[in-house]
């Protein structure tokens, strides 16, 4: 079997595709297992889908979407200063000597 036959491509799923599957779990009552096989999808992913939903309408403990979207721009915003802090010290230090 050749490398490239091995490689799995990712799927993506649109948002409007998510909230779909959810809300047939939802108003449904089926297993989450039995609407993946029926989508498509795997089981772990609408699993991980209904879970975040299930945050984000405060039925459960966790960190929101809305929220986790927030944590990832103030980190990305935290590295790019960490980045100019260390330049602008290495630049004082070299002007300094």
């Amino acid at each position: 079997m050749s490398e490239s036959s091995k490689k799995r491509t990712r799927r993506r799923f649109t948002d409007e595709f998510r909230r779909y599957a959810v809300e047939v779990v939802r108003t449904t009552g089926k297993a989450i297992a039995e609407v993946a096989r029926e989508l498509g999808v795997t089981e772990s992913s609408l699993g991980r889908w209904v879970a975040q939903d299930r945050v984000d309408r405060g039925e459960r403990e966790g960190l929101s979407s809305q929220d986790g979207a927030r944590l990832a721009e103030l980190e990305r915003e935290n590295a790019e200063l960490r980045v100019e802090r260390d330049l602008l010290k290495r630049t004082v230090a070299c002007w300094v000597k």
